[in-house]
This record gives C-alpha cells, structure tokens and sequence, in this order.
C-alpha cells in the first residue's frame, strides 16, 4: 500500500468509544471514559456470537477520529439460541424502549440467516419496522451483510441468490467512485480490502440501477462492495468491515468442525500452520467507519443534505 495511507492513521488522534449497555458493559470487559458531545450510535446486534461483536465495534469506533456512545439492540420478535431471553432483556435495548429516541447512526449487523427467503426470517417484520423508523430517528444508517441484502430488498426490491460456494477471504476492490464521501481517502481501489463471508449475493445490474443508489465500490470477484443512497441516508456494505483479525480463522475451523463445506479464507492467511493473518483489512476498515462518522458530522452541521 502507498506510504501516505498509512501516514493518515499514524498521525490519527484515536479516540474513545464507550458501551452504554450490551454484554461487555454489564461484565464490565469495556472501560469507559468520559467524553464531551460524542455520537450516538444504535448497533441492531444480530449475529449469534454478540460479544465479540459488541467487541469488534467498539474496537473499530474506538480507532476512528470521532468519540462515539454505542447502545446494542436486539430484534423482540427473534426466538435467540445460546442466549436467554432474560439475559438479552436486561442487557440489550429493543425497539420499544428507544422508539421516542434520535441517533446519528444506526448499524445493523450480518446475520446467519442469508439462505433463508427474507420473509421467513422470524424478525423480518421487525427489520423492516426499524428500517422504516431509523428514516426519521437516524441522521445515517449502516447495513452490512445480511443486514445490506435486506435492506436492499426493502428499499429496492433488489433480489439476492444462493452461490455455488461461500464467498470467503479478503477481497480488494476494483473500482471506486471518485465522488463517493464512505470511499474517500484512498489512492487507489486495491488499498479498500473488505472481509467477506456469505453464501449468497445480490443481483444487480450495475449499468442500470434503481434512482437513487449508487455503487460506490465493487469488485470484479465480490460484485458491489459499498453501495449508498442518498435519500434514504444509507449504507449498504455486503461484507463484514467490523472483523478482527481472528475472525476468519475462527468461521474457518468451525465450518470444518461441524463438516460443513468450507475452503481456506482467500488473502487471509499468511502461514496456516502458525495461523498467521495478514491483516490487510484494518486500515481499510478504519477509513471506512471514520468516513462514515464524518458524514454523520457534516449533517449534524449542515454541511451536507
């Protein structure tokens, strides 16, 4: 990668990033500190190992230029496995409880239910509610993944399909539009690298898009990378920016425990034998998010519309 990207975050002054609930808030695994006017950010937490996610987003917000406040919600409607219903309750916010609420920003998150039609996934009702709440609660939205696919279906109609094999590994980008405000700060398409893990993809024809998306950034291998709509204040990213750098590792050994058809993550691992990762997504990862708080920053003051 070229010198001066790895200058920017070098000279970066890395801030604080604080849970105000969730599970490593309650077990007290976060440090908090305090901070003066941060960002409030809502994190629809819906992948089944919600610690490290929780982990994974707080690291990630705690690297970016911004201080930022992250409350964890989670879906009412969805029946939870490897987590009581009590425990989720007492730690997790839903819908009901912050309706009257307004956040800059609204992640949701991938989910482990991509093969599944969206209409029978048990919160799908629920999903859509919140995506039609966040419009006037959120000043930016963020969907990843599973979370990008079906909000693209709710705003688009945009279809997904099943691929012959799981999408895995470390992809670069191709291209990226030289206007686009999530893709800024990067010399040239290879330096965005996006974590990719997911067994289907949308359809999309590129030449001829709905009014008001934009693909942002694609690649030839993934399809689009990062897609945007302006009117609908939202980001629609199909990979997994947040993972650490175990996080491949970790799908990968699981899939063969459980026999499930896997191969090596592609442009993850430097020597398997050691588990040695080539952490070529970080940096990548941290423009992103800090380019997405920038934009949040520019509509609190009016900046941009």
């Amino acid at each position: 990668m070229d010198e001066s990207f790895f200058i920017l975050f070098k000279e970066m002054i890395w801030m604080t990033a604080n849970a105000l609930n969730g599970f490593l808030n309650a077990e007290q695994k976060w440090n908090h500190h305090e901070v003066t006017n941060p960002l409030s950010i809502l994190v629809l937490n819906l992948m089944p190992t919600r610690e490290n996610t929780e982990q994974q987003f707080l690291t990630r917000f705690s690297e970016i230029s911004t201080d930022a406040e992250l409350t964890f919600m989670y879906p009412q409607s969805h029946h939870f496995r490897g987590t009581s219903r009590e425990d989720i309750e007492r730690d997790y916010v839903c819908l009901d409880q912050i309706r009257d609420f307004h956040y800059d920003g609204l992640i949701v998150t991938g989910a482990p239910v991509e093969t599944l039609p969206f209409n029978q996934v048990d919160y799908w009702n629920e999903i859509e509610t919140i995506i039609d709440w966040a419009r006037t609660h959120c000043t930016e939205c963020l969907y990843e993944c599973w979370a990008a696919q079906a909000c693209l279906f709710h705003d688009f109609g945009i279809r997904k399909h099943q691929l012959i094999s799981k999408l895995f590994g470390i992809f670069p980008a191709d291209k990226i539009n030289p206007a686009s405000e999530i893709a800024q700060g990067f010399v040239g398409p290879e330096q965005l690298r996006m974590p990719q893990s997911r067994h289907t993809s949308i359809v999309l024809d590129e030449d001829d898009l709905p009014a008001d998306l934009l693909v942002d950034v694609s690649s030839v291998e993934t399809g689009p990378i990062i897609l945007s709509s302006a009117k609908r204040h939202s980001t629609y990213i199909t990979g997994h920016p947040e993972y650490s750098e175990g996080t491949l590792a970790l799908e990968y050994y699981r899939d063969l425990y459980e026999q499930m058809p896997i191969r090596l993550p592609r442009n993850y691992f430097i020597d398997q034998d050691s588990g040695t990762v080539d952490y070529s997504w970080k940096s990548s990862s941290i423009q992103i998010y800090d380019n997405w708080t920038k934009i949040i920053e520019k509509k609190k003051v009016g900046l941009s519309i």
